[in-house]
């Protein structure tokens, strides 16, 4: 049986089988083949890393940023550290609790075999975040984790005025007793028509208010001063990331992904 793995390299079955995957071979062979000592991989090792798209792992070179980060960007890792210290000062007995309440939580990474789960310092950081992103940072107390309901953005249009873009998601929620305890977290990437997505040129956005019902229009403003769109263009692609933000819990959910056309429009009135 092949073993799962976390150091991210296998011996090549070659006339030296004790080398680590050449680099030079990245692009050419992306795809990384499980063998009978180990059948996944992933994480980094020098300047390879293994991910994981579809449940299928891949290899590329370890990419490098090389330019500074931006004032937000700064300002979320600003969060993290703070997050990282608040963890620090809990007692070991909520530690415990956040410990046990976190292996409800199906873990993000692999393996994909539904046994594992994240750690209660995960599940707390995620709180923590969340809570930071809904404007009412603190250190949050252990809940319960309960499943989120799947929300789906149906389509997006727009209004303008003199400094923001708001853009109108109708959404459709699938049923749950407290629609309203969740807010909508959205990355977006405007582009013309020729331009794919890069969600390194995603920005980070949330929605006015939580949602009312299960069919609503969530208003997400995006200010002019942001410089993701410009009103001399009357027509743009939106690729977007959303997820939901549970408001008491201050959990978070996997994104969904979506690509929308839409017209810049003004001296619209905003759908209820």
């Amino acid at each position: 049986m092949g073993k799962t793995c976390r150091i991210p390299f296998f011996r090549a079955q070659s006339s030296n089988p004790g080398n680590i995957i050449n680099p030079s071979i990245v692009e050419a062979m992306p795809k990384y083949i499980p063998n009978s000592r180990f059948s996944d991989c992933w994480a980094s090792v020098g300047n390879i890393t293994f991910y994981h798209k579809n449940g299928q792992s891949y290899f590329r070179k370890k990419s490098v940023c090389r330019f500074p980060s931006s004032a937000g960007q700064i300002a979320v890792s600003e969060i993290h550290r703070r997050a990282l210290a608040a963890w620090r000062t809990l007692v070991h007995d909520v530690q415990l609790r956040w410990n046990e309440y976190a292996k409800a939580v199906p873990s993000h990474r692999p393996p994909f075999d539904g046994k594992s789960h994240i750690t209660g310092h995960n599940l707390f950081v995620s709180a923590y975040h969340g809570f930071a992103q809904l404007g009412n940072e603190h250190i949050p107390g252990p809940r319960k984790w309960t499943p989120f309901p799947c929300v789906v953005i149906e389509s997006i249009s727009t209004v303008t005025d003199e400094e923001n873009l708001r853009l109108i998601c109708k959404t459709i929620m699938a049923k749950t007793s407290e629609p309203s305890r969740y807010r909508l977290h959205i990355k977006i990437q405007f582009a013309s028509a020729k331009v794919g997505k890069n969600p390194g040129k995603m920005r980070m956005f949330l929605a006015d208010e939580n949602f009312r019902r299960l069919e609503s229009f969530v208003v997400v403003k995006v200010p002019v001063s942001s410089g993701l769109w410009s009103a001399d263009f009357n027509e743009y692609r939106i690729f977007c990331r959303y997820s939901l933000i549970d408001t008491i819990t201050g959990y978070r959910n996997n994104f969904k992904e979506g690509t929308f056309a839409v017209e810049v429009n003004s001296n619209l009135n905003v759908p209820q």
